[in-house]
């Protein structure tokens, strides 16, 4: 059964995508979590200037640890598919390994417009929005199989 409607291929979402296929540098809380993630630790100096007493020098130590590049990609799926059955779907339809699947649903906004024949008011449907995580190294090309 297909649940994916159509791939998400606009400007936002494109930012997306770009912010989450850089390999970003950040910093352990304390040292059991730089431990677990494997961070390496510096001793950085500061000076601390206060009015009325001279300056003062301490030192303290910062866990950093790089967090790997990975490639997100939004799609929009019919509201009544789980995760399971997107990441079975994409899997096959764009021969890439799934690691993560985040889902978010939107609830139909209503609208309403004037006519000559007076107010017409409506419904806008009911979408999913899901949000793909693929494995380091895979990549979608949405363009691929236009002529």
């Amino acid at each position: 059964m297909a649940f994916i409607i159509k791939p998400l291929v606009t400007e936002k979402m494109t930012k997306i995508t770009d912010k989450s296929s850089v390999e970003k540098k950040l910093h352990a809380r304390n040292e059991k979590a730089a431990q677990k993630l494997g961070a390496k630790a510096e001793k950085v100096s500061y000076t601390v200037k206060r009015k009325g007493k001279a300056d003062e020098t301490k030192e303290k130590t910062i866990y950093t640890y790089t967090k790997p590049a990975r490639q997100t990609y939004g799609f929009i799926v019919k509201p009544e598919a789980n995760k399971l059955e997107i990441k079975k779907e994409i899997e096959g339809l764009y021969n890439v390994t799934v690691v993560d699947v985040n889902t978010c649903r939107y609830a139909g906004k209503r609208s309403s417009r004037y006519t000559k024949a007076g107010l017409i008011k409506g419904q806008k449907n009911a979408f999913k929005k899901a949000f793909v995580t693929l494995k380091e190294g895979d990549t979608i090309d949405f363009y691929s199989n236009i002529q």
